[in-house]
């Protein structure tokens, strides 16, 4: 690929980017969107999450998926998951979860 390619892809790349996100900032409060759909788009930022989280949790930096208990991640996510589960706080999991990967790194290594 050429240089001039590459400008041009990150070009086109820019102009789409801008027009999606501009294009509702602009005819956003023209447009009625049903209360059904309002309602699924408030689950929108924690499905983004998962799928970021997710493969962190079961791929190895290999790209292999690892369910054993030598993967300190999951065993992390399963731990932080369940005190959230007792507790409800999402501050204290999160320091729980970090506390766990840590303990388990340093243990196991």
């Amino acid at each position: 690929m050429s240089d001039l390619e590459i400008w041009i892809v990150i070009g086109a790349l820019v102009l789409a980017t801008a027009t999606a996100r501009s294009s509702l900032w602009l005819i956003g409060h023209h447009i009625n969107i049903p209360k059904r759909v309002q309602d699924l788009l408030r689950y929108a930022p924690a499905c983004a999450l998962a799928a970021i989280i997710g493969p962190d949790l079961v791929l190895s930096p290999a790209g292999q998926v690892v369910l054993d208990l030598s993967n300190i991640k999951l065993l992390s996510g399963i731990a932080a998951t369940l005190y959230y589960l007792l507790r409800r706080n999402m501050l204290e999991t999160i320091i729980f979860g970090m506390a766990c990967f840590t303990a388990l790194r340093v243990w196991i290594g």
